[in-house]
């Protein structure tokens, strides 16, 4: 087994911004424009090397949505910044109408969801949205893993022609993805090899994910964990061919159980391969107001989760 070195935590919005001001850098038809969140989404770097580039939309996300699918009409690239609870639930009707259905070239750049926004409660959490983007066609969703991942995230969805939903977090969480990697959208990423149970976690459940290959490797279980940056289009040849080998699964996610990444991959896996599966998610609750780290192990978002859904999985194939 790999084992992952992490030398520092870093917020995976962060990420975003490194990889912002990168494409501001490179693209000239980059626009950014943000909802009076700048700082939260780390957007000022781009705001001042960029001020001619940059659209402080205020508290009016609706109106923020439209601007930006107007822009694409002249050829701009714009990354739309704020909370994921307001890029998505606030602006539906204006995603859906201006942006999918008119299949625009717009990034909505999410930062601060799931459960881990953490002291701002549940008015603020949004475990949903993965659901929300999802179902609208020409919608592209990518959660991705850490700070690097973010990144590079970011800066491959300015080369892509279309909609994109990037969803990223508050948080400081392990860096341990390369610096200089490649993003590609829809490419899966196999992270440990494994015979006995498929593990596909996406967003910061990931390094929960590695925690629990070390503990099941310690009870003798060969887990396969495997990284599902792009929820959507969802790389069915990954999941196929690593459930083939184990026949069972355990999705993790920071989201909703309906509507997130298990849903996806036990929908497909009913129509060709049905098995066993388990999903780390959180079932049918809001959150709440408390420290990220703490919420994470009261909704059983954790390594101990993931291992007790592996080793159920496992008792029903051999069953």
């Amino acid at each position: 087994m790999q084992k992952y070195i992490v030398k520092e935590k870093k917020d995976t919005r962060s990420g975003f911004g490194e990889g912002l001001l990168e494409v501001g850098k490179t693209n000239k038809n980059v626009i950014a424009l943000c909802a009076d969140l700048t700082g939260s989404l780390k957007m000022d770097a781009f705001a001042k090397e960029f001020p001619e580039r940059f659209i402080q939309c205020g508290i009016a996300e609706a109106n923020m949505i439209g601007v930006a699918a107007g822009l694409t009409i002249g050829g701009k690239i714009p990354f739309v910044g704020s909370f994921a609870a307001f890029a998505t639930g606030r602006v539906y009707d204006q995603i859906r109408q201006c942006v999918a259905y008119s299949n625009k070239n717009v990034k909505i750049c999410a930062s601060h969801a799931g459960i881990t926004l953490g002291e701002d409660g549940a008015t603020h959490q949004i475990m949903e949205d993965i659901g929300l983007m999802k179902m609208l066609p020409n919608m592209v969703v990518i959660n991705p893993c850490d700070f690097n991942q973010t990144k590079a995230a970011t800066i491959e969805i300015s080369k892509y022609v279309g909609p994109v939903y990037l969803r990223f977090g508050r948080p400081s969480v392990p860096v341990y993805t390369p610096a200089n990697q490649t993003f590609e959208i829809g490419k899966a990423i196999v992270f440990e090899e494994g015979k006995d149970v498929s593990i596909f976690a996406t967003g910061h459940l990931l390094w929960k994910a590695l925690e629990a290959k070390e503990m099941l490797e310690e009870k003798g279980i060969s887990a396969e964990v495997i990284n599902i940056h792009t929820i959507k289009p969802l790389d069915e040849q990954a999941v196929l061919k690593s459930v083939l080998k184990t026949k069972c699964v355990v999705t993790a996610e920071e989201h909703f159980r309906n509507g997130g990444l298990g849903d996806s991959i036990a929908q497909f896996l009913s129509l060709y391969f049905p098995v066993n599966i388990e999903m780390v998610a959180v079932n049918d609750k809001f959150g709440q107001s408390g420290k990220p780290y703490d919420l994470l192990e009261l909704y059983g978002l954790n390594a101990k989760a993931i291992v007790e859904a592996s080793e159920k999985v496992i008792a029903r194939k051999n069953a």
